[in-house]
């Protein structure tokens, strides 16, 4: 078994305050420290499990075992830049926003995932490192971003379709593979 490091943000309860410190750990996170920057709440974790996977989802029951308490997404799960992305493989930034462009290498690039008129856009690396290694014949490490990538999409869709109407969970529902 592994330590596995992530952060989770939450909502609920400020979970640091005296009386739920003691349930913090109750619930079985005494391998977390919670914190709190700008008004969001945020759960660090060095948990051992035989995966990733495994220690995030005993790390979202744990922490929503204390009442209140909702897991909304994984921090950092996998975003670059395009000067990230640069940087990863070893090219210029100049060079990567050729490729990104289509100005150089065969195009196709996959879209960020942020509007992709902004300057500043991001992209999943698991997405860049996928099409580096089809298209460019590049081996590159993803390590454990597309699970962090599908747990994060997992999360957010749970804890949007929370908040949606009935009528706007059906009209959810009715999108294909969902």
């Amino acid at each position: 078994m592994a330590i596995h490091h992530f952060t989770l943000i939450v909502d609920g309860p400020d979970l640091q305050d005296d009386t739920l410190i003691d349930a913090v750990f109750e619930a079985g996170c005494d391998d977390a420290a919670v914190g709190r920057v700008d008004g969001i709440q945020y759960v660090d974790f060095d948990r051992e499990a035989a995966g990733l996977d495994r220690a995030i989802i005993s790390a979202v029951a744990d922490l929503e075992r204390i009442n209140g308490v909702t897991v909304v997404r994984i921090a950092d799960a996998g975003f670059v830049s395009m000067a990230d992305i640069a940087a990863r493989i070893g090219r210029t930034r100049e060079g990567t926003r050729l490729l990104i462009t289509g100005a150089r290498g065969p195009g196709g690039f996959p879209p960020p995932v942020t509007d992709p008129r902004s300057r500043y856009r991001l992209w999943r690396w698991s997405d860049v490192a996928h099409w580096l290694t089809k298209h460019l014949g590049e081996e590159l490490a993803t390590g454990d971003d597309e699970v962090l990538a599908a747990f994060n999409a997992g999360l957010e869709l749970r804890h949007h379709k929370r908040r949606l109407t009935p009528p706007d969970r059906i009209r959810l529902d009715a999108l294909p593979e969902l």
